[in-house]
């Protein structure tokens, strides 16, 4: 089955330097196995890092016992919804690639936070209305 991104369209990878997704396929895969949601597709920033840092998650250390290799700004990384949005409130979102973000992201995430933030998408969004759930405004915007 073909997972779906938040524009819906196929999920396009995410990124591969460092190999990101829950499953480590450089995807934003979200199977049964993946409790946390692991499906915004993140460019981080050093903001986003250190907001997470500083409510507890520490993306920046490696860990290897967890084939994590510690990110750095500029990298794309499958983050867990939760704490995207967290940062989002904090005013520390990292910009989001909507082509690799998985659908289930819209689970927590209002679509218009995530193209706030966006640094991809189609200019014109009317064909993709009712098949996301995205409201398009009759001149193609969300």
């Amino acid at each position: 089955m073909v997972e779906r991104n938040v524009v819906g369209g196929a999920l396009e990878p995410c990124g591969t330097d460092p190999v990101t997704g829950f499953y480590r396929d450089g995807s934003c895969s979200c199977g049964p196995d993946d409790a946390g949601l692991h499906a915004v597709c993140a460019v981080v920033t050093a903001d986003f890092l250190e907001h997470q840092r500083s409510v507890g998650n520490d993306l920046g250390t490696p860990r290897p016992e967890w084939s994590f290799p510690g990110l750095h700004p500029g990298d794309r990384w499958c983050v867990v919804a939760g704490r995207w949005l967290q940062s989002y409130k904090a005013g520390a979102a990292a910009p989001v690639v909507l082509a690799s973000t998985n659908y289930r992201a819209l689970e927590l995430i209002p679509i218009e936070m995530l193209r706030e933030h966006a640094v991809d998408g189609p200019p014109d969004l009317r064909g993709l209305a009712g098949r996301s759930g995205l409201k398009v405004r009759p001149d193609g915007l969300a």
